[in-house]
């Protein structure tokens, strides 16, 4: 059995209520995002994990060879770490749905959950970077995937992006798209459109 805890801070909501998970970009910790998304849903079970994986001090949720070059086998093992933390907590808390919301670093490991797994009913990433064709995965259809991302950003290039928007879109999954004109960082209209995907949860 996969090995399915992380160092957490978690905010038990009301039974029945969603549950979202919260996932820190590379340098950040379970605080990056915790008090952003319980303002977004306060009644909804929050839970934020921390990287297991240390890049030279700065907590990650998988390792990497070089910038935008993944570690495919560790990818693989963080993908199932952390899906069956999901599954785990989810039932726990009675969950009536299973929401996302993860930037850089905490995007990527989002996305491939969703590619591998579906798993999110709802899911926000914020400037992914999917260097590779992800598989298809009919678990896709009707999920709701919002994509936000600077047209600027030198470490998640557009077309990259767009591409990974595509890809979702191809699933048969519904897809929005947020762009801003800067590079890697989080702007205000970002920042609505996170609000817009996660309302008809609160």
């Amino acid at each position: 059995m996969t090995e399915s805890n992380y160092v957490h801070r978690l905010h038990a909501g009301a039974p029945g209520k969603p549950i979202l998970f919260a996932l820190h970009g590379t340098g950040g910790d379970e605080n990056q995002f915790f008090d952003f998304v319980r303002r977004l849903l306060p009644d909804a079970t929050i839970v934020s994990p921390r990287g297991d994986i240390s890049e030279y001090g700065a907590a990650r949720f998988f390792k990497r060879t070089g910038e935008g070059v993944y570690d495919m086998a560790d990818l693989a093992r963080a993908t199932d770490k952390m899906a069956a933390f999901v599954e785990r907590l989810a039932e726990e808390h009675s969950a009536s749905s299973i929401l996302g919301l993860g930037f850089s670093n905490g995007a990527n490991i989002l996305a491939n959950v969703l590619i591998e797994k579906g798993l999110f009913d709802a899911s926000a990433l914020m400037h992914p970077l999917i260097p590779f064709q992800p598989k298809a995965n009919p678990a896709l259809a009707g999920r709701k995937i919002l994509i936000t991302a600077g047209q600027r950003d030198p470490i998640c290039p557009a077309p990259v992006t767009q591409a990974l928007a595509d890809y979702f879109e191809s699933q048969n999954a519904s897809v929005a798209t947020e762009w801003h004109p800067g590079g890697h960082d989080i702007r205000p209209n970002e920042i609505d459109a996170v609000r817009v995907l996660f309302e008809p949860y609160r």
